[in-house]
C-alpha cells in the first residue's frame, strides 16, 4: 500500500513518546488514493483495510484495535475523507496512532507520567478565597477524593494554595495499582489524553471507572475557569480552544469504554 505518512526522523526524535506520535501527523495532506474501506480480524486485532490492504501508522506499524465498534469508527473516518486525507477530521485514528506508535513501546513511561500527574493533581489544591470558589471546589472535588480513598485505597491530602506538597507514598502507590489495571496501550492513551486535557489524573481514573461521566469530568476540570468566566467573561478564541479540547476529550472517553479490561 502507498506510504501515506513518511519522513519521520524529526518526529521520532522528540523525547516524549506521546508527543512524538502526535507530531508524526503534522505534514502536508496526502490525496485520497483508495475507494473501498473495510475491516477484518487478524491476530493483532481488528484492522482497517483500504482497497483490501491494511492501513499502517505513521511509524509503519499495523493500525489495529481491540474491538469491532472502535474499528467501525475508524472505518467511518477513513470512508469520510474526500479528496484529501485530513488527520484533523480523524480524531479516533489520531488517538489509535498515538497508542500504537507512542504508547505500546513506552507503556511504563506513559503510565509513570500519569502517576506523576496524580502527585500534583489539580483537585488536591484548593483556593483559600473567595468563599464561593472554595465551596464550589469542595462540593465538586471532594466526592472524587473520597471515592479514590474508599474505592481504591488512594488517600490523597488536600493543600490550600499552590505551593507543592508531597502526597503520601501509599496514596501514590494505590493510585498506580489502580491505573495498572488498564493494560491495553489504547486504554492508556485514552487515560493520558483525559489527564492532560483535564489537568487531573484522579478525574481521568474516576471517568474510566465509571464514577463520573465525561460531562461531569469536564465540568469538574473547569471549576476554577468557569468561576473566572462568570465574574470576568471570556473571549471567542479561548472559547474555541476549550471546545476543541472538549471534543478531543470526548473521543478519548468514548473509545475508553469500548476497550475490554
Amino acid at each position: 500500500m502507498r506510504d501515506i505518512l513518511s519522513d519521520l526522523s524529526d518526529a521520532m526524535s522528540d523525547p516524549d513518546p506521546v508527543r512524538r506520535a502526535q507530531i508524526q501527523m503534522k505534514r502536508p495532506l496526502p490525496k485520497r488514493f483508495y475507494k473501498d474501506v473495510s475491516t477484518d480480524l487478524a491476530d493483532e486485532g481488528f484492522r482497517i483495510l483500504l482497497d483490501g490492504r491494511p492501513v499502517r501508522t505513521p511509524a509503519k506499524k499495523l493500525l489495529a484495535v481491540p474491538t469491532q465498534p472502535i474499528a467501525d469508527r475508524l472505518k467511518a473516518e477513513w470512508d469520510g475523507q474526500s479528496e484529501e486525507i485530513d488527520p484533523a477530521k480523524m480524531p479516533v485514528t489520531r488517538l489509535v496512532n498515538t497508542a500504537v506508535d507512542g504508547v505500546a513501546d513506552n507503556f511504563d513511561a506513559v503510565l509513570e507520567e500519569i502517576v506523576r500527574f496524580a502527585g500534583t493533581d489539580m483537585i488536591c489544591y484548593r483556593a483559600d478565597s473567595p468563599e464561593g470558589l472554595v465551596e464550589r471546589q469542595r462540593d465538586g472535588w471532594d466526592p472524587v477524593i473520597r471515592w479514590a480513598a474508599d474505592a481504591k485505597g488512594a488517600r490523597f491530602i488536600l493543600v490550600e494554595g499552590v505551593i507543592h506538597q508531597e502526597q503520601p507514598a501509599p496514596a501514590i502507590a494505590a493510585f498506580a495499582a489502580a491505573l495498572s489495571a488498564y493494560r491495553h496501550p489504547l486504554a492508556l492513551a485514552c487515560l493520558h489524553t483525559v489527564t492532560t486535557l483535564t489537568g487531573s489524573a484522579l478525574l481521568a481514573l474516576a471517568l474510566a471507572e465509571g464514577f463520573i461521566d465525561a460531562d461531569k469530568a469536564w465540568s469538574l476540570a473547569h471549576v476554577d475557569e468557569d468561576w473566572q468566566i462568570e465574574h470576568w467573561g471570556t473571549d471567542e478564541e479561548a472559547f474555541r480552544r476549550r471546545e476543541l479540547r472538549r471534543a478531543e476529550m470526548d473521543v478519548a472517553a468514548s473509545v475508553l469504554v469500548e476497550i475490554p479490561r
